[in-house]
């Protein structure tokens, strides 16, 4: 079974993302917005219940933090991706880092930009189009996160949550 590790933002943050994920990322019905803090992995369901314990202990030593994006980005020239760039910050990246090490994957395949993804899979034509238009758009958005979570990929390709892991002490 397929897993991976995300934050999904508030309602009015997805709002705004799938404005444009509608018409621009094929993945639209699959998974609401997020941001991906351990890329899809392999794992039996008898793992999956370890890494939720190695994720619950994560989640309980690590405090709610502050999410921004302001503007839109891509990851042009290595793949047409066209996000909602989050604004970096330590608690994030600390929070990527354990996660990613609790679950013995320091070989992830990019290294780890904090986005939201709003395209994907564009052709290079409509990638230039795309971005072209988006790039100026000023995305000023800030709000807490309290939570991740770990999903799981059912046989029709869509995403769903295995468990919610609540930041900070409960």
């Amino acid at each position: 079974m397929k897993f991976g590790v995300v934050i999904f933002p508030s309602k009015k943050l997805q709002d705004v993302v799938n404005s444009y994920r509608k018409r621009y990322d094929p993945h639209y019905a699959l998974i609401p917005p997020h941001l991906t803090l351990k890329s899809a992995f392999e794992a039996t369901d008898e793992s999956a219940k370890n890494f939720a314990d190695k994720l619950r202990k994560i989640a309980e030593k690590t405090s709610p933090f502050s999410l921004k994006t302001a503007k839109i980005s891509s990851f042009k020239p290595v793949n047409n991706v066209i996000y909602f760039k989050v604004e970096p910050t330590d608690e994030l990246f600390t929070l990527h880092s354990e996660i990613n090490r609790e679950l013995n994957d320091e070989n992830t395949e990019y290294a780890f930009v904090p986005h939201i993804t709003i395209g994907q899979k564009l052709s290079n034509d409509e990638h230039s189009d795309v971005y072209g238009s988006l790039r100026m758009t000023k995305i000023d958005h800030e709000e807490t996160i309290d939570r991740f979570h770990l999903l799981y990929q059912l046989d029709n390709g869509s995403w769903t949550v295995y468990e919610t892991f609540r930041l900070g002490k409960e």
